[in-house]
């Protein structure tokens, strides 16, 4: 049966599709693709001309009126009617209006929407992951000053939410700097399966014209071309690399988040927050309250929802050009990189800004006996025990040192003694003076300098190999930089050799 039969009167577009679907895709193209579809005209315009697609005569023409619509056309100001179909069609129906269809439809040879909006979404991430880079190699490099300030600040570090061995505040923030570094190296990695330009793809199989596919990837700014056409319009893998890095950033620092706020409570306070990130109480006069840290915790979880929601709007999606990687989406998308920007600022504020409370630290590792473990060790090294062994005497001492409520180094050698004689079968040969030094927290944390380590050498060439790892970053950051400012110039330089300006 065809179309015909029914006797179709109604006309394109249906109101209810028109306020539902077209008005906000227009008025999403208008927020955030308007340059992009400035500079895909103008690079494919150079294109066309540059392989003899079109002459001179009829090239010229065209670069002078889309300079013409740049000038004329407020593109903030428009409203979206439905005389076209979306903002694409508005821009030929412009076109048309100056050149006339034949000279105004010769643009659009040897390309289509789908290459196009998907050159349109990579420009706009593009814009994106830059900024996002920039922020996250920023936070990268205060976690490594902030380190190195603080490679002899004791805190206690916590297992199952319980204190479990010291070490130094630099030592923590490298765990943390460490996974940050991987993170910003998937940021990255998906960067540059973004850097690749669909255009010339066409619909899907490419184009009998004779196209230069690496001239137009070097004119908008891409690295070079994205190889297979059918992939271009289908593999939206530049989406879901992209969202996937982000998502496990803000996860992973939704997780150091939570640290500080557990760190910053009244009952374990070893992490002083300054006035300047507290807010008060409008009842309760005494209350500090560092609410900076819940705004990070709550938006890093914003921005992991949205990064995943969009993994789950390509769930299960066709492997085609379909709109649901396209306009709206990739709109909704943007509110990740957003949410996730006001993170990283903060958390980049506020970290150098901490200060440890080292009275609240040494309480809580008095009262927590955390240092047995290098007791334990060290009856290893000196007495010739087994593990398992030193390991029992370590679990007495720090029963019966508990149990007074004492300090360990001043109260625990009666203890250790009686301990030692009890599981070994004969006396120590630890000093009280050996005791005290054995179980001192600066002790604990200097015996480990092992790679990896906490101790001050370990510490400081662990940081030493961030600060190289981050200048990578930078240096590459930097040559993309470059690269893209060489294209935006020879693209300006080539599009105004067409409008015969000098």
């Amino acid at each position: 049966m065809t179309a015909g039969t029914f006797n179709d009167t109604s006309t394109f577009p249906d109101p209810v599709y028109k306020e539902t679907v077209l008005r906000p895709l227009f008025d999403g193209a208008k927020d955030h693709h308007v340059e992009g579809f400035r500079l895909i005209d103008r690079a494919h315009l150079v294109m066309l001309h540059e392989t003899g697609i079109l002459t001179i005569k009829q090239a010229r023409p065209i670069a002078q009126a889309l300079e013409a619509i740049d000038r004329d056309v407020d593109v903030g100001a428009l409203t979206y009617t439905g005389e076209v179909e979306d903002f694409f069609f508005l821009i030929e129906k412009q076109l048309r209006a100056r050149l006339g269809p034949d000279l105004a439809g010769r643009l659009h040879t040897a390309r289509s929407r789908n290459d196009i909006d998907h050159t349109l979404f990579k420009l706009g991430l593009k814009h994106r992951i830059d900024p996002l880079l920039e922020r996250l190699v920023r936070l990268a490099e205060t976690l490594a000053s902030v380190a190195e300030r603080e490679s002899r600040t004791l805190i206690v570090a916590y297992t199952h939410g319980q204190p479990a061995q010291p070490t130094v505040l630099g030592h923590y923030l490298s765990a943390v700097l460490e996974t940050l570094l991987r993170d910003i190296a998937r940021v990255e990695a998906a960067r540059d399966i973004v850097d690749r330009s669909p255009m010339g793809a066409a619909a899907i199989t490419t184009s009998g014209f004779p196209i230069d596919r690496d001239l137009m990837a070097h004119l908008l700014g891409f690295s070079r071309p994205l190889q297979n056409s059918y992939g271009c319009i289908a593999s939206v893998d530049y989406i879901t690399s992209t969202y996937s890095a982000i998502e496990l950033v803000f996860l992973h620092l939704g997780r150091f988040i939570q640290d500080l706020q557990f760190w910053t409570s009244f009952e374990v306070g070893q992490i002083y927050v300054p006035n300047a990130f507290v807010q008060i109480s409008s009842i309760m006069p005494q209350k500090r309250n560092p609410v900076p840290i819940e705004h990070m915790r709550h938006l890093s979880s914003q921005t992991v929802g949205r990064a995943q929601a969009m993994l789950t709007i390509m769930h299960n999606t066709p492997f085609t050009d379909m709109n649901d990687s396209e306009g709206e989406s990739q709109g909704f998308g943007y509110g990740a990189f957003e949410s996730g920007g006001r993170v990283l600022d903060l958390l980049a504020a506020l970290v150098p800004a901490l200060k440890v409370d080292a009275d609240r630290v040494r309480q809580n590792i008095r009262r927590s006996c955390i240092t047995v473990t290098e007791l334990a060790d060290s009856l290893v090294r000196l007495e010739g025990l087994s593990f398992r062994e030193a390991h029992e005497i370590a679990a007495d001492v720090a029963r019966s040192v508990v149990a007074i409520g004492g300090d360990i180094a001043s109260d625990g050698y009666d203890a250790f003694q009686a301990a030692f004689n009890r599981w070994a079968g004969r006396g120590t040969s630890v000093t009280p003076t050996q005791f005290a030094e054995i179980v001192s927290a600066e002790n604990f944390v200097a015996v480990r300098d092992r790679l990896g380590g906490p101790a001050p050498e370990a510490l400081s060439q662990a940081i030493a190999g961030y600060n190289q790892e981050i200048a990578s970053f930078r240096t590459r950051m930097q040559s993309a930089k470059s690269r893209a400012e060489t294209s935006a110039q020879d693209l300006r330089s080539r599009f105004n050799a067409l409008l015969g300006a000098r």
